[in-house]
């Protein structure tokens, strides 16, 4: 997958923007990892790790005896993470440049493998999950974060922000993404015979000020117009749009509420 590819980009605006949403999401991605059964000497693969901010706070989890694998095909982020792990002095932080579907990844290694929003931007999330169970030792956790695309809402409702859910799952769509890929998990998990120990939503809401109104005031105010640029919005719906969200931004009382995201364990 180059940089082209991504369907939100890579870029230096692009990467502040995951820092920021790490930060908005830590609470809860933490309370997931408590889940993990992560241990000191455990190996995880962090599948799609960007700059690798999981990846650094997965480090404190397997002590020095652990291993971090962070695989990430987009080069600049891969350059972040390993330009951390040196400045670090992080001997077992490996930052692999690739993708699930063309790294030669070990057979039955890794103890848990771990991907948040990055299964539902694949073009073919069959392969992306055999390619990591085959890498998963038995008895192993893998895990995901991701969208089931529903709920997001912004309020008071009545403007053309009501229309955006569609409009950004056409934006994933046309990317060669699935976001309800949440909602296909168990399945395909059942298919697998990978036995499913937690699944459950989450999702965040706040009003102007708040971490997650912030968190998609950074994706709207960019990926809008990128949308009218691929041709899923029109330029007046992209402006209507934006406009009724720069409105609820100067409402104390507006509220944001952000869309699903599913949380999945499974046990090889």
């Amino acid at each position: 997958m180059a940089n082209k590819d991504y369907v939100l980009g890579v870029s230096d605006y692009e990467l502040n923007r995951l820092k920021f949403q790490h930060g908005v999401w830590k609470e809860i991605t933490d309370t997931f990892l408590d889940k993990l059964d992560i241990t000191n000497g455990s190996k995880i693969l962090d599948a799609g790790a960007g700059p690798g901010f999981v990846a650094m706070d997965l480090l404190g989890r397997v002590g020095t005896t652990g291993e971090i694998t962070a695989l990430e095909p987009s080069e600049m982020y891969v350059n972040y993470a390993r330009d951390y792990a040196k400045e670090n002095n992080i001997p077992n932080m490996k930052v692999v440049h690739g993708t699930v579907e063309t790294a030669e990844l070990p057979r039955e290694y890794y103890d848990v493998i771990f991907a948040r929003w990055v299964i539902s931007f694949v073009p073919d999330a069959d392969t992306f999950l055999e390619k990591l169970f085959a890498s998963l030792k038995p008895g192993g956790i893998i895990a995901f974060m991701d969208y089931a695309y529903e709920g997001l809402a912004l309020f008071p409702k009545g403007g053309a922000f009501d229309k955006m859910a569609d409009a950004v799952r056409a934006y994933w769509v046309h990317g060669g993404g699935d976001p309800y890929i949440g909602a296909r998990l168990p399945k395909m998990f059942r298919e697998r015979n990978i036995d499913m120990k937690e699944y459950y939503p989450v999702a965040q809401c706040g009003g102007p000020s708040s971490g997650v109104f912030q968190w998609a005031d950074k994706f709207f105010t960019v990926h809008i117009q990128q949308m009218v640029d691929l041709g899923i919005i029109s330029q007046n719906n992209g402006d209507a749009m934006l406009a009724d969200w720069n409105a609820h931004k100067q409402n104390k009382d507006s509220v944001f509420i952000s869309p699903t995201i599913t949380v999945i364990l499974g046990k090889k």
